[in-house]
């Protein structure tokens, strides 16, 4: 709900560089749709407006004096929840800062890459753009999806038990909201897995490292960035890298990772493209894998959902109730492609059933 009569997106911009904010404001105020309430320096300044003014949405720079971002975001969220994207730099460090503020509750980031490049200034615009619209239809509790209990029933249910199904191994595809979702996935699944699993998920190159390390530190399997030439192996999760397309291939009796560069598929908008893994998974595999789509912008990964479908496989996806943007999953759901519809508490387990 919208607190603006107008019924414009009303946002708080919070970030000590004032070409930043300059930047920002420049972005949003040329958005009918979008209002900037107020700026603010740093966390202390912020969590004070955030307070007074009462905003729809706050972009939040991560490093900041006096408080950082981090800091910012959880005394607003036990103060005044508030919808919170966070602006990271695009290091390792930033990185790790991002995650940290998702599990904080911050619904989702942008990277700050805004230089002289007009290439470079333009995604940044429209991404920013975009990521603020999406807000307004992001699920919003003040908390991460990680601590929503199990809901009780699936939404949709195949007759057959699905685990009936033979499966060698499981692609899953993620975007807005991923991060957290996709954590608590994995850390349902037990460390004996006896199939190796392959994630796409839309984050940027400096990203998918620091994330992967993250989620083999939480999780039991072992889990790390994929590189070209890597085995799908039983009990190894590998996350396709940022910045480019990974696609799977047959090489002997093995499932190999190649990847390979966006202009070699500019037919996919997102990258890396969750159509691209599980369409690529499905026909070296013939079907027999398990698809699964979480939370996440746009329909991305249906088609290849489609295709899995079409040869066999067995396809979940994610409930509206706990996804923070119902895109990628609706689009499952609608085009009839999902034989399970499981709300974020199920789907480790579920996942974990098919170990026999």
């Amino acid at each position: 709900m919208l607190s603006s009569p107008s019924g414009k997106i009303r946002v708080l911009i919070v970030d000590d560089s004032s070409f930043m904010r300059m930047a920002i404001r420049g972005v949003l105020s040329k958005d009918p749709s979008i209002e900037v309430v107020g700026t603010a320096v740093d966390g202390v300044e912020g969590v004070e407006k955030a307070l007074a003014l009462k905003p729809d949405l706050i972009t939040m720079d991560v490093e900041m004096p006096r408080m950082d971002g981090i800091a910012a975001l959880r005394q607003i969220m036990a103060k005044a929840p508030t919808k919170v994207i966070m602006v990271s730099t695009l290091t390792n460090e930033g990185a790790k800062a991002t995650f940290e503020a998702l599990d904080a509750g911050a619904i989702d980031y942008i990277p700050k890459n805004v230089t002289d490049s007009a290439q470079a200034q333009t995604i940044f615009r429209d991404e920013l753009l975009r990521k603020v619209k999406d807000s307004v239809r992001s699920r919003f509790g003040g908390a991460a999806p990680i601590a929503r209990p199990a809901m009780a029933a699936p939404v949709r249910r195949v007759s057959t038990p699905l685990r009936n199904k033979k499966i060698n191994y499981v692609g899953i595809g993620a975007s807005t909201g991923g991060p957290v979702a996709l954590q608590e996935v994995l850390s349902r699944i037990p460390v004996n897995f006896p199939y190796g699993i392959v994630v796409g998920i839309h984050m940027p190159k400096a990203f998918t490292g620091p994330y992967a390390e993250r989620l083999n530190a939480k999780c039991s399997l072992s889990i790390r960035e994929a590189v070209d030439g890597d085995v799908v192996k039983p009990g190894l999760v590998l996350i396709a890298p940022g910045g480019m397309h990974t696609t799977l291939v047959r090489q002997g009796t093995n499932l190999v990772v190649k990847v390979v560069p966006t202009s070699a598929y500019p037919q996919y908008v997102y990258i890396p493209s969750v159509d691209l893994i599980l369409s690529t998974m499905a026909e070296v595999t013939n079907g027999s894998m398990l698809g699964v789509i979480l939370t996440g912008m746009g329909n991305d990964g249906f088609k290849g959902m489609q295709l899995l479908k079409s040869k066999g496989g067995v396809t979940i996806a994610q409930d509206e109730a706990t996804s923070t943007i119902y895109g990628m999953p609706k689009a499952c759901v609608d085009g009839g492609v999902a034989d399970e519809v499981l709300p974020l508490g199920q789907i480790g387990y579920e996942i974990a059933k098919f170990a026999g």
